[in-house]
């Protein structure tokens, strides 16, 4: 399934209520897993983003909704990078000499 890297900044109202985050993101979590989508980790960080996400979903068209759901409350705005593991690269650069 493809990854994604989201990068996530609190907004106004999500520094506010700083103290529920971990309750948001058991519910974005939720939210992914009903779109047959995964959190596979999220990490608080300190620097240019709030939080690291790691997400797994089944397409591209699945990640945007997911991500359009969430920024959609108010609390984040999110970057998100496509990631490529290992072997993905490897089809990848496979295909570069063909």
């Amino acid at each position: 399934m493809p990854t994604y890297i989201t990068l996530l900044s609190w907004t106004d109202q999500g520094i506010r209520a700083h103290k529920e985050t971990a309750e948001r993101v058991d519910a974005f979590a939720a939210a992914l897993q009903k779109l047959g989508a995964k959190l596979v980790n999220i990490y608080w960080t300190i620097g240019p983003y709030d939080l690291v996400g790691v997400v797994e979903a089944p397409d591209d068209e699945t990640a945007t909704a997911a991500l359009l759901q969430l920024g959609g409350l108010g609390n984040v705005r999110s970057t998100t990078l496509r990631a490529f593991g290992r072997d993905e690269i490897e089809r990848i650069i496979a295909k570069t000499s063909a």
